[in-house]
């Protein structure tokens, strides 16, 4: 029997999860006096205990990472179908209640993206967090698995409670370890905006049931849907996948949710949340609902142009670090729709290579300007921020090099997929190529920007010299500069195993 499955994906996380809930935990400890007086001191080995831990969670998610990597090795690029599957069938449970998993090489990237993401993020509030440490670390593991699950369920309904079920943990996250006071704000925020626009998704998949008595990604694959039904459809899925993108006029949430939560939830939620839409919109929209998606395609086109130069040039404007990171995700989302819906192969390509370089840029500069610098200077503003090339030479150059790859420079993963989506763009309408050219341009503004501002300059009156990148975080960077610089090189690493499901998205392959 093989082991590496998409079911031992899900239960590793859940097993380390239990492993630290049972792990004996001491807070103080009472020292009495003949039982008349006692004083109450905090365990010695408290430090001790935490570090045990998080250590348990952080091989945990090692464990699973090795797991993904053999799945990876041992998948087949030229099968079209679903790999490693896993079937839960009980007579005694209702069909939409059966639990079926599988990968194909679409979902296996986005699984991979996961697993190597979670480790960074632990690693990222390694030091920072011991509040509530148990709760922290069974929440990361947790939302792991949870994140998993929405890329290996090939059931709709299934993939609706998990793509809704990651919001409980994210919310926990944000809500308990956020910054400011603002931080319940930010994650009522999270929460609300995307229950809301699923609740359509939810609408549309019990529409499904109805009408084809199953919920099941094969039967739906070859099941016809006449236009009508699929434009009805279509309106409640894009709904909630516009606001977990997210795209205008659903941004709100977003660089709130960034700027309030712990470094650690920002890394999974640029990393990974933001892809769970863009999975979406490949496997739903573009898998199910093809006719439709082609018939609102100008809708869309038209909904990604304005929120990439909305967001660009918000970013050009805010004063806060954090925010500025978390708006170039937006714009980087609406350049990835604009991918995934120009009805060719190179454009849908480029658009899931643009989604993993962006699960690895993004969360490097989040560690780079909420990590680094927060942890030195307890402020994210940039004109209070200057000169820190003077006493931090390492960080401005690791700082440098992600913010050029954050404007896709040559050489990094974002520029082939960037240049790749916009082809594709540019052959369904050289005008629409054009207008998402100019998020090339207004990226390096803000990228360049943001980077001149902190690292040069004369240095700020108000900071005292600063120490250069520690180990921990230099490793965070590397580690995320290497598959960025990689697959910029070889893309094909990718490409070639996306070939055969990605066309099939747009042609019928017998």
């Amino acid at each position: 029997m093989n082991i590496f499955t998409p079911l031992t994906l899900l239960v590793v996380p859940l097993l380390g999860s239990i492993f630290i809930l049972l792990f004996p935990y001491k807070n103080e400890i009472v020292i009495s006096n003949n039982g008349s007086n006692s004083i109450t001191l905090p365990w010695s080995l408290g430090n001790a205990q935490n570090s045990v831990l998080k250590q348990i969670a952080l091989i945990t998610s090692l464990v699973n990472l090795f797991i993904s990597i053999i799945m990876w090795l041992q998948f087949d690029a030229n099968y079209l179908g679903y790999q490693f599957v896993t079937e839960f069938n009980s007579t005694y449970l209702p069909s939409f209640l059966q639990l079926n998993l599988g990968i194909d090489s679409i979902s296996i990237y986005f699984v991979l993206l996961t697993t190597f993401i979670t480790p960074i993020a632990l690693l990222s509030s390694y030091k920072e967090i011991d509040k509530h440490l148990k709760l922290y670390l069974i929440l990361i593991l947790l939302l792991e698995t949870l994140q998993i699950a929405v890329f290996v369920v090939i059931d709709l309904l299934l993939f609706y409670v998990f793509f809704e079920s990651v919001l409980i943990p994210l919310f926990l996250i944000i809500g308990i370890w956020g910054a400011s006071e603002a931080k319940v704000r930010a994650a009522f925020l999270l929460f609300l905006y995307t229950l809301f626009g699923s609740l359509f998704m939810l609408l549309s998949i019990l529409l499904i049931y109805s009408q084809l008595g199953s919920t099941d990604f094969i039967l739906l694959s070859i099941s016809e849907i006449s236009l009508n039904s699929q434009k009805i459809l279509w309106i409640g899925f894009f709904l909630a996948f516009a606001i977990k993108t997210p795209l205008w006029p659903f941004t709100g949430w977003l660089f709130r949710a960034h700027v309030e939560a712990p470094l650690s939830g920002s890394v999974i939620l640029a990393a990974v949340i933001l892809k769970l839409a863009t999975y979406a919109y490949l496997r739903i929209l573009l898998g199910f609902l093809p006719d439709a998606t082609h018939y609102f395609s100008p809708l869309v086109q038209g909904i990604c142009i304005i929120t990439l130069v909305y967001a660009s040039l918000s970013a050009l404007r805010t004063h806060d670090s954090k925010a500025l990171v978390a708006l170039s995700s937006i714009s980087h989302c609406a350049l990835i729709v604009l991918g995934l819906i120009s009805n060719s192969v190179i454009g849908i390509e480029g658009g899931i290579l643009v989604s993993i370089s962006h699960g690895f840029v993004s969360p490097a500069l989040f560690i780079l300007v909420g990590g680094c610098i927060y942890v030195r200077v307890h402020s994210r503003t940039i004109p209070y921020i200057r000169g820190l090339a003077t006493f931090m030479p390492i960080f401005s150059i690791l700082f440098l090099i992600f913010a050029l790859s954050n404007a896709s420079i040559p050489l990094t993963a974002g520029w082939v997929g960037e240049q790749m989506a916009l082809i594709g763009l540019f052959q369904i309408s050289p005008i629409l190529a054009i207008l998402g050219a100019t998020s090339i341009f207004l990226t390096a503004c803000y990228s360049i920007f943001l980077f001149n501002r902190i690292n040069f300059g004369a240095y700020s009156s108000h900071l005292k010299p600063l120490s250069d990148l520690n180990r921990l975080e230099f490793f965070n960077l590397i580690t995320l500069l290497i598959p960025t610089v990689i697959l910029g090189i070889f893309p094909n690493l990718i490409l070639d195993s996306l070939h055969c499901n990605v066309s099939e998205l747009i042609y019928h392959i017998a």
